[in-house]
C-alpha cells in the first residue's frame, strides 16, 4: 500500500488520507496555470504542499491537496491576500474540498514522466511568479475556456481584480451567502456611496431583469440584501470604532447628534437598502445620520421630526411612483426643515411641493453631496 504522511496542521487544516499515485509539482502547476515555483513557495510560507511520499522520497500531491490549491488560486484571483487565502485553504472542511476533488484528472497527469518526477527547484523560487498563459481548472471563475494572464517581470505583483456586478450576481443566484458577503465587503477606507452606485445598485437591477426558477426558501434578492446590510453595518462599526480610538466622542454623544440626517425610505419600499447606504455614506464624511424602519404613517412621521428635530430630512427610493405624503406633511409642519428626495423617474416629481426647501435629487451621489452641504 502507498505510504501518505498528513499534511501539516495548520489552523485546521485536515489530514489528507488519498491513495492515489499522486501529481508531481509540475503536473500540478500546468494545471492550476501557475509557476512551480509558486507552488514551493506556497508550500514552504503556507504548507499548501504535497502530502504523500513515493518510492525514492519523491513528494506527491493527492486530490486534497490539489483541492486546498484550487481554493488557494480561487481567492488569490479575487484578490484576497495570499496568506489570508492560505488559512482559508488550510482549514476549508470536507465539504468545500468535495467540491474541488477530482478536477485534476489522474489519467492527464503523466503521473512518473520524468519530467515531472524529479523536476529541479528554480534557482530562485522565494517570489510568486505569475502564471503562463494555459487554461485554468474547471473549478477557477471563468471555466475551461478562460486563460491565465500573461507572464510580468518578477517581484511586480498584480494588483487585486475589482469585485464584478456580474460576480455578485452570479453568487447571488446561486444562494452562495459566503461569497456574496466576501465580494461585497467594504474595504478600510473605502467609498460607500461609489461602492452602492458602481456595484450594489447596479447587481440589484441586473437581478430584477432575471427569472430564477428556485426552491423553497431560496430569493437571490434576500442573498444580495443579507450581504449589502452586513457589509455596511461591518465598514459603519469600524468607522465608529476609529474615531472613537482617535480620541472622538461615541455615535450617540449630543455633540454628534446635533446635525443629525433622518432618513426615510418610502413606504411599501420592498429593500430599503438604498436608505441604509446613504447613511453610511453620510456616516463616511462625518455626518451622523439615522435611518427610520417600520411603519411610517403620516402621524409617526411627525412625532419622529419632532422628537429628534434634524438638521435635513431625506427620502430615497427606487420606486418610480412612490408615496409622497409623509414628504407633503412633512413639509407642512417643519416649512423651514431642509427636506431631499431622490427620485430617479420623473414620473411624480411634479406632485412635490414647491418650496426653496424641499429638493428632488435625481442620482444618489447628488442626494449625498446636497445633505453634505447642508449638514457641514
Amino acid at each position: 500500500m502507498t505510504s501518505v504522511r498528513s499534511a501539516p496542521d495548520h489552523e485546521g487544516a485536515r489530514p489528507s488520507m488519498s491513495t492515489s499515485p499522486g501529481l508531481a509539482v509540475a503536473a500540478v502547476a500546468r494545471r492550476l496555470g501557475v509557476a512551480p515555483a509558486t507552488l514551493r513557495t506556497w508550500d514552504r510560507r503556507y504548507g499548501l504542499g504535497p502530502s504523500q511520499h513515493r518510492a525514492g522520497s519523491h513528494r506527491r500531491y493527492t486530490d486534497d491537496d490539489v483541492a486546498r490549491l484550487v481554493v488557494m488560486r480561487r481567492l488569490t484571483l479575487d484578490g484576497v491576500a495570499p496568506a489570508d487565502a492560505a488559512r482559508a485553504a488550510l482549514a476549508a472542511d470536507d465539504e468545500e474540498l468535495d467540491a474541488h476533488r477530482g478536477t485534476v484528472s489522474f489519467d492527464e497527469r503523466g503521473a512518473d514522466t520524468g519530467a515531472d518526477a524529479d523536476e529541479p527547484d528554480d534557482p530562485d523560487d522565494s517570489a510568486e511568479q505569475e502564471p503562463p498563459s494555459r487554461p485554468f481548472l474547471r473549478a477557477v471563475p471563468g471555466g475551461e475556456a478562460a486563460q491565465a494572464p500573461g507572464p510580468r517581470p518578477l517581484g511586480v505583483r498584480e494588483a487585486p481584480r475589482p469585485t464584478r456586478v456580474s460576480d455578485v450576481v452570479d453568487a447571488a443566484i446561486a444562494y452562495d451567502q459566503r461569497t456574496c458577503d466576501r465580494l461585497l465587503r467594504i474595504p478600510a477606507g473605502g467609498d460607500p456611496a461609489a461602492w452602492w452606485s458602481d456595484l450594489v445598485e447596479p447587481a440589484l437591477e441586473r437581478l430584477a431583469e432575471r427569472t430564477v426558477l428556485a426552491g423553497p426558501g431560496e430569493v437571490p434578492e434576500v442573498v444580495l440584501a443579507n450581504a449589502t446590510l452586513g457589509a455596511l453595518r461591518e465598514y459603519t462599526q469600524a468607522s465608529e470604532d476609529a474615531i472613537v480610538a482617535a480620541g472622538g466622542p461615541p455615535r450617540n454623544h449630543p455633540s454628534r447628534m446635533r446635525r443629525i440626517v433622518l432618513v426615510f425610505a418610502a413606504p411599501d419600499e420592498p429593500l430599503p437598502l438604498a436608505a441604509h447606504a446613504l447613511a453610511a455614506s453620510l456616516a463616511s464624511h462625518g455626518a451622523m445620520a439615522r435611518i427610520v424602519t417600520g411603519p411610517a404613517n403620516v402621524h409617526r412621521t411627525l412625532e419622529i421630526v419632532t422628537m429628534v428635530r434634524p438638521a435635513a430630512v431625506a427620502m430615497v427610493t427606487t420606486q418610480a411612483r412612490p408615496d409622497l405624503g409623509i414628504v407633503h406633511a412633512a413639509h407642512e409642519a417643519n416649512p423651514s426643515l431642509p427636506f431631499f428626495v431622490g427620485l430617479p423617474s420623473d414620473d411624480v416629481a411634479d406632485e412635490l411641493p414647491l418650496a426653496s426647501t424641499v429638493h428632488r435629487v435625481r442620482s444618489f451621489p447628488g442626494l449625498l453631496h446636497e445633505l453634505l452641504a447642508v449638514v457641514r
